[in-house]
């Protein structure tokens, strides 16, 4: 009990906020830099669960992400109505290119703790903290999506897929807004049937409309 006592203070002392700096600097890397870590970093980690401190490293790294992320959510808040898409890119960008970090960083804890003991994986239970975190508060607002893409290049149709296709892969959110993410993931409407082919037609009519509309020549 003292033995692992001291090893927990050793932990806390050495170990963690070794590991906690990392995190702040790869959370917040723009997505086109490289930020490396150590092999002592590493090591830290290693040397964590092989003193069997599995748990509480693992709790410690989703805490100080949830903070994170808490923080990110509390920003989306206020960005401007005409920026919001934007930025909720950015963040999930951001955040996405960050976990290409973390995760292999994380690697011993998760194969010899989340994969073997709690029969999970890493990425997918940080992805799941920025579903739960930011993407939840504010799926709502990104519903707006249909009102911006029913007036072509109000939104760039690059930013338009990136958001739509993060929010597919987050949560079954296509249901919210079908018309929506069919525009950008196959499947999600029910197969063509020869009884609506005017029904297509009219749809792809409009659409000629709104681009002619926008300067766009036929």
């Amino acid at each position: 009990s003292v033995l692992n006592a001291m090893a927990v203070e050793d932990y806390r002392k050495n170990h963690w906020p070794n590991l906690e700096k990392a995190i702040d600097r790869l959370l917040v890397q723009n997505p086109t830099d490289h930020i490396s870590v150590s092999y002592a970093q590493i090591y830290y980690i290693y040397k964590c669960v092989c003193q069997q401190h599995s748990e509480l490293l693992y709790n410690d790294l989703t805490s100080k992400i949830t903070t994170h992320l808490q923080h990110v959510s509390t920003h989306l808040e206020a960005s401007p109505p005409e920026n919001f898409i934007e930025n909720f890119n950015v963040a999930l960008t951001q955040y996405t290119a960050s976990l290409q970090c973390i995760v292999p960083v994380f690697m011993y804890l998760n194969k010899f703790y989340i994969e073997s003991k709690l029969n999970r994986d890493l990425r997918d239970d940080l992805m799941k903290l920025f579903a739960d975190h930011v993407a939840e508060k504010h799926v709502n607002t990104l519903m707006l999506l249909i009102k911006a893409h029913s007036m072509p290049f109000q939104v760039q149709p690059s930013t338009m897929a990136s958001v739509v296709k993060g929010l597919y892969s987050l949560q079954p959110w296509a249901q919210l807004a079908p018309a929506l993410f069919s525009g950008f993931i196959p499947q999600i409407n029910p197969p063509a049937v020869e009884s609506l082919l005017s029904d297509y037609a009219a749809h792809d009519q409009k659409l000629q409309m709104e681009l002619s509309m926008n300067g766009f020549p036929r």
